[in-house]
């Protein structure tokens, strides 16, 4: 769209967003289409605000409920100046590309960009044929996970990772890109990566869906991506013309596998992956679990509970949504979505004023200490 002079990739947003959707500025700043393109808005990750499951609360959340969260959100950082992934950003300019078409997102992506590039396994919605030979996601914990269109927080935002495709759909969006095969998108796909902003890494950049990595003589170009059931990692260079994609149908980190085919002197990660087995406990002893828990350099876990379950509730700067926590003992509790875990601490007493939280990446267990004001 902006290829074709639609729209500019410095307008602001609110340029083209419905009237009364109201969007936060920061330092004197409005926030453009770029910002969001390119991560740097300084809007959260996703709502903090709703649990991801599938439980009543949640499949209550709408699209006036985001917006609302949007408009009352206080940007973590100055419009345009320091790279955060969002996924409510893409959802914004999602919205704001739909808005100026005239069409709904999923059908605006349908006719811009997956029928001229003849991605035929590329949806929102599994065909018969794609249905049939659909591999089953698995969460981080290897039991069955829910489609993520099904959860209802990105039933609502399908910019955040709705799309269902194949590898040969994606080979031949890279095709594209490498100028092997030329379509009515071949100077927008070379304004996405030509068009850049640093990131928190040296060497770093952020393009428009890209990531950028500056190597002597070289550019190694990427994307990484997942929900929960499904990894994926495209990778391509646009000096030798070689790329791959990598799919797996597991939540973990793959993009080690991408770079080390490209670059077999990059090592491979070691296989995170556990699986796990819920336990039911009793719902009167849920009670000694709740609370704030401080921890030195991170923030604030919230541990609170809802019906006959425990949710936790990370510090703002982790970006992530409120997760149930299930039990694989009294002690160890663990989330399906990611590979993360806590292991709250007993005293003599029987009380819990300490727990370990084990973030999805794995590194170290991070010590945090239940506060006193806590329930």
């Amino acid at each position: 769209m902006a290829e074709k002079n639609e729209v500019g990739l410095n307008d602001p947003v609110a340029k083209y967003l419905p009237a009364g959707f109201k969007v936060p500025a920061g330092n004197g700043k409005t926030i453009s289409l770029l910002d969001l393109a390119t991560h740097t808005s300084g809007l959260p990750f996703m709502p903090n605000e709703v649990a991801i499951s599938n439980d009543s609360t949640a499949a209550k959340y709408s699209n006036a409920d985001l917006r609302r969260f949007v408009a009352t959100s206080e940007l973590r950082s100055g419009v345009g100046e320091k790279w955060e992934y969002s996924n409510i950003g893409y959802w914004l300019l999602s919205e704001a590309l739909a808005g100026r078409a005239g069409l709904d997102y999923e059908s605006l992506l349908q006719k811009r960009v997956i029928t001229p590039l003849g991605l035929n396994n590329t949806a929102f919605a599994l065909s018969p044929k794609m249905k049939a030979t659909l591999a089953a996601g698995h969460n981080a914990v290897l039991q069955a996970a829910s489609p993520i269109s099904t959860l209802p927080i990105y039933s609502i935002m399908p910019a955040a990772g709705g799309l269902y495709s194949t590898a040969n759909d994606l080979l031949n969006l890279l095709a594209v890109a490498m100028d092997y095969e030329h379509s009515p998108l071949d100077g927008a796909m070379r304004l996405t990566w030509n068009t850049r902003r640093p990131m928190s890494r040296d060497g770093f950049e952020q393009a428009l869906g890209w990531t950028i990595i500056r190597e002597p003589n070289n550019l190694l170009i990427v994307h990484d991506g997942g929900t929960f059931g499904y990894s994926t990692s495209i990778a391509w260079e646009p000096v030798r013309r070689v790329a791959v994609v990598v799919l797996s149908n597991q939540v973990a980190n793959i993009g080690d596998i991408a770079r080390h085919l490209l670059r077999p002197s990059t090592p491979l990660e070691k296989p995170t992956a556990t699986k796990r087995t819920e336990v039911t406990l009793d719902p009167a002893i849920l009670e000694i679990y709740v609370g704030n828990y401080e921890a030195t350099g991170e923030g604030i876990f919230d541990v609170a509970r809802e019906g006959d379950s425990l949710t936790l509730r990370s510090p703002a700067e982790w970006g992530l949504p409120k997760f149930r926590l299930h039990p694989e003992n009294r002690q160890d509790f663990f989330l399906a979505e990611l590979p993360m875990h806590v292991a709250f601490q007993f005293e003599n007493d029987g009380s819990v004023k300490k727990m370990l939280v084990y973030p999805p990446r794995g590194q170290k267990p991070i010590p945090a200490v239940r506060l006193r004001s806590s329930r």
